[in-house]
């Protein structure tokens, strides 16, 4: 029988997410790493755990049983370093067993077609990916701060600076809101997002069509954590996870040239509602979170609402035709479930991960939406945990959704993440009539990658014992 989760000892955003309707992610380099790990004893009282997060859920439920409207102030605080920072702290990162996380993002960013394919300035470039200057700087560690408005957060974030002063350099810092209005939950294509995430066994009982999914896939140490290094895990790394942080920008007003252009061709549907269905089978959901597995040709959004309806599904009744959701439909390809995946010798269920992402930049503007260009910065601020990043982020980006021949050769990429250097991307399964039909995609991709890093979030007894003087 295994040991139940510790919910105290491990950070708040890994499984649950903190609660927020803004966030701020504090990056940094450590300045004078023997202060810092004396001040970093003052900052541990204020990361929250899964307990926390947890009360701060049933507060918030009451507080709207109850017919209150407002908003309750609450603020949710977690921290994460990367290699370096470990590094700086005496620690070696490659006891932990990830050479991902040993080498670092930037450089899984510039291997090319080996790595993540994140788009050059060039066309065909790899090896210099076009991130942000700041993200191609060393950085040591993230503080990830949420609230329920900005002044909450700004509050805690100077309280943090205060106890840290002098012991650390600010790198960058980067702002997320939840959408305005009835767009809350939803990113910036208009999708409702975060509706698959995987129910961890000893913490969230699954609904109708999840499969139990066991925590060592998440944190380290736990049961089901199986390295692709073979490494025993240091002791002190139980319940930690690796937090995979990237910057994406989305790409709106082309998004939707691009599905007014290319409506899928039924006779039965006016231009307006193809382009709608295009934009469905390129993501595997409709707007409202109902996934076209359920609902191939109309929009339901009660299934999206429904947690016993929303992820009920594993396109086994449509393995080889894909007449109701494309292979290469965004949902699709990074979580196949019971799809044919040739060659693939390890169990699907291996490759999870945990998101807690925000939005991030303005609503487009009319100006913006009239000439069908991008004018102003906005897209994603990617999260995700997982306890091997080979597993996990890395294999979902690089070996589903960059790949042209995953689930089946020929099948294309991921048109909504799927990278490709050579900027020669098409999908195909579009068109539920004549699934074999080949789309071209816009050179400039949806979402292009602006930087980001590979992170461990520790447990708390390791912050205490091992981070900490």
């Amino acid at each position: 029988m295994s040991t139940p989760l510790d919910f105290a000892n491990i950070q708040g955003d890994i499984l649950e997410g903190l609660p927020k309707k803004y966030q701020t992610f504090l990056f940094f380099v450590i300045a004078d790493a023997t202060e810092f790990r004396h001040r970093l004893t003052d900052i541990i009282p204020l990361i929250t755990t899964t307990v926390q997060v947890q009360a701060d859920m049933n507060a918030i439920n009451e507080h709207k049983a109850k017919g209150h409207t407002g908003l309750l102030k609450l603020v949710g605080t977690n921290i994460a370093f990367s290699h370096s920072g470990l590094s700086a702290l005496g620690i070696d990162p490659t006891t932990l067993g990830d050479s991902l996380f040993t080498n670092g993002q930037l450089v899984d960013a510039s291997a090319g077609a080996a790595g993540l394919s994140d788009p050059g300035p060039i066309v065909g470039s790899g090896t210099d990916p076009a991130w942000d200057p700041d993200f191609k700087k060393q950085i040591d560690g993230c503080i990830l701060i949420t609230g329920e408005s900005q002044q909450t957060i700004s509050e805690r974030l100077l309280e943090i600076e205060t106890k840290l002063a002098g012991t650390v350099k600010t790198i960058k810092e980067l702002n997320g809101n939840v959408r305005p209005g009835d767009q809350a939950g939803h990113e910036h294509f208009g999708f409702q997002d975060g509706l698959s995430q995987p129910p961890i066994i000893g913490f969230r009982t699954p609904n109708t069509g999840e499969q139990p999914t066991d925590p060592g896939l998440i944190l380290l140490g736990e049961k089901g954590d199986a390295p692709l290094s073979n490494i025993t895990r240091p002791p002190w790394a139980k319940d930690s996870s690796f937090l995979v942080f990237r910057k994406l920008q989305q790409f709106v007003p082309e998004f939707n040239k691009f599905l007014a252009e290319n409506p899928i061709p039924d006779k039965n549907l006016p231009p307006d509602q193809g382009s709608t269905l295009l934009g469905a089978r390129l993501v595997g959901r409709w707007t409202s979170g109902a996934p076209i597995d359920l609902d191939p040709t109309v929009d339901n959004p009660a299934d999206g609402k429904d947690p016993n309806r929303a992820n009920d599904f594993d396109y086994s009744n449509d393995l080889t035709a894909q007449t109701k959701c494309p292979f290469t439909a965004h949902l699709r390809k990074t979580n196949p479930r019971a799809s044919i995946v040739p060659g693939l010798s390890v169990v699907q269920d291996n490759f999870r991960i945990i998101r807690q992402g925000i939005p991030y930049g303005p609503e487009v503007n009319p100006d913006e939406a009239e000439s069908q260009t991008t004018k102003f910065d906005r897209g994603l601020l990617f999260v995700s945990y997982q306890s091997d990043i080979g597993k996990g982020f890395h294999f979902i980006q690089r070996t589903w959704s960059n790949n042209p021949d995953f689930p089946n050769p020929g099948s294309g990429y991921d048109g909504i993440i799927g990278q490709d250097i050579f900027n020669q991307r098409t999908t195909t399964g579009m068109d539920p009539e004549n699934v074999s039909t080949s789309l071209a995609l816009p050179k400039q991709a949806f979402v292009i990658p602006l930087g980001g890093e590979y992170f461990l979030s520790p447990s708390i007894s390791a912050l205490k014992t091992v981070f900490a003087a």
